[in-house]
């Protein structure tokens, strides 16, 4: 059904060849291509190069004189964010959405290759191609599954768009720079989402159905960084539901998808500049990597609002207490359920006394790390030596975590001694 300009800027999946069937895939878009052989080359579950990718597009390695660039990858700053007039619908108040625009406002771009809802489903995502500043408005918001977001290169090519923007998470800018140079574009802009430890659409609907009795009113949920989930419903309604009362226990064992239970590159560290909210203290959080992510930032001049990153707390005994559940999960065992008067209590302290802003990121991407090294271990030892950069063993060393034999390619590197 055609509803306008705005509907003949979507290209649904239907439209892209079927994916071939590999293991360990997000199904980035790459493999529906007109070369699905270049999976091979592209993808960060195959035989990643993040080190060699990280100096081509950032210019540099991280430096081991910034401590946080262990976690974060190459950054030039980091601030807290926020549009000062937000934008309706947006997830949060439109930063990503708003970049977009402005790129096509000002003929930056041609086209933003972006993620929309399905007009059936709300939560499933559709790869959009979008070439007018007004359409951005149809992809605010978040959305939870699969999409071949990549397979819009080749159109967007074909179609003439010689400069493009692509708004994406971890493994899709991850195929797109291993591929850049065959890609003929004059100018990529890259705009990167953190990681969501993303599900099928199918699980995503199952969990909302464990978070309320009328599952399909819920309009808007996020994880924020004070230890809440917000649901919002179609009437108004506003529920915050702290971290540890969700129903995790309660999902099934393979809820989370083993690709994205080792993802090392939880902040998209190969993107220009990296939105999202883990260090934000309730704004939105910026990591501007390069000159392009200023270049981003720059399009939207007095109309946003930033403060510099805040950091609080001690990540060391949540992280150690990820560990041990981890391990548990990793060896088939049954996830312990904390009793309900305790998780009222630690409910109300840890957005008091838990790892806060900077902190609370580090935590989050030590937790990565450590998922990643316990799940390869137990479901594909074979892949441990590609897949596991040497800045996640030095991650997860300060908690006891150590390569066995035969898991680690290459001898300790200077990464290894930074704190």
């Amino acid at each position: 059904m055609d509803t306008g300009p705005q509907s003949r800027n979507r290209v649904t999946t239907g439209e892209f060849p079927p994916a071939v069937p590999r293991s360990l895939c997000t199904d980035c878009g790459i493999s529906r291509s007109s070369d699905p052989k270049a999976c091979g080359r592209a993808c960060q579950f195959i035989k990643p190069d993040y080190e060699a990718l990280e100096r081509k597009v950032q210019g540099r390695a991280r430096d081991p004189e910034r401590p946080d660039e262990l976690f974060f990858g190459p950054f030039r700053r980091m601030v807290a964010a926020e549009m000062i007039k937000p934008s309706p619908g947006a997830q949060w108040t439109g930063i990503v959405t708003r970049i977009g625009e402005r790129l096509l406002e000002t003929g930056a771009v041609d086209a933003v290759l972006a993620i929309g809802p399905d007009p059936e489903d709300r939560w499933r995502p559709t790869p959009v191609l979008i070439t007018r500043a007004q359409d951005m408005a149809s992809v605010r918001g978040m959305r939870m599954g699969y999409a071949p977001l990549l397979a819009l290169l080749e159109p967007a090519r074909d179609a003439g768009h010689r400069r493009i923007a692509l708004i994406g998470i971890p493994c899709q800018v991850h195929a797109l720079r291993a591929l850049e140079d065959e890609l003929e574009f004059e100018r990529i802009y890259v705009i990167g989402t953190p990681c969501a430890d993303n599900t099928t659409t199918e699980n995503f609907h199952l969990f909302l159905g464990l978070l309320s009795e009328q599952p399909e009113t819920i309009s808007y949920l996020e994880f924020r960084s004070d230890y809440h989930v917000e649901l919002r419903f179609d009437d108004g309604r506003v529920q915050e539901i702290p971290f540890l009362k969700l129903p995790i226990a309660d999902l099934p064992g393979d809820f989370f998808p083993l690709t994205c239970r080792t993802c090392v590159d939880y902040t998209n560290v190969l993107a220009d500049i990296t939105i999202g909210y883990m260090a934000g203290g309730g704004k939105q959080w910026l990591v501007v990597r390069n000159e392009r992510g200023e270049e981003l930032i720059g399009l939207l001049g007095d109309d946003l609002r930033t403060r510099d990153v805040t950091s609080a707390g001690n990540r060391a005994g949540p992280v150690k207490g990820f560990l041990a559940n981890t391990e548990r999960a990793a060896g088939g065992l049954p996830l312990r359920r904390m009793p309900n008067i305790l998780r009222g209590i630690f409910g109300w302290l840890m957005p008091r006394v838990g790892p806060r802003g900077v902190e609370f990121a580090r935590a989050r991407v030590e937790m990565k790390a450590i998922e990643t090294v316990l799940h390869l271990r137990r479901s594909a030892p074979a892949k441990m030596k590609s897949m596991i950069p040497d800045h996640v063993w030095a991650l997860v060393k300060r908690y006891g975590v150590e390569p066995l034999p035969g898991e680690r390619s290459r001898l300790p590197t200077d990464i290894d001694a930074l704190p």
